[in-house]
């Protein structure tokens, strides 16, 4: 199931324009669970119900301008760069950010 949304997200950005932007990579110490759901619901969002009542916090991947390239791996246009950088940098998540034009 996993890989079909997966798939499904590549495949939404394949019919995308071309664009300039940078390439997100991240690394997290799947050990360190807290941090590894603190980066899994900026980046995928989350759905909680309590009490019945549905709560849908999108993620950062579903916002225009942001494109799933692979596990870990982000295509961002510029004017979303600072948001996801400090948000690795305040998490002490090593990453890397790569100047690139893809589609």
């Amino acid at each position: 199931m996993v890989r079909k949304t997966t798939m499904a997200r590549v495949r939404r950005a394949k019919k995308r324009s071309r664009e300039s932007g940078f390439v997100v990579s991240w690394d997290v110490d799947s050990k360190d669970r807290a941090t590894t759901a603190r980066v899994y619901r900026f980046v995928y969002g989350d759905v909680t119900t309590p009490n019945g009542k549905t709560y849908r916090y999108p993620g950062f991947v579903e916002r225009r301008g942001v494109r799933y390239l692979g596990q870990s791996v982000l295509f961002v246009t510029p004017h979303l760069l600072a948001e996801i950088d400090g948000f690795l940098s305040s998490n002490g998540i090593d990453h890397e950010m790569i100047p690139v034009t893809i589609g």
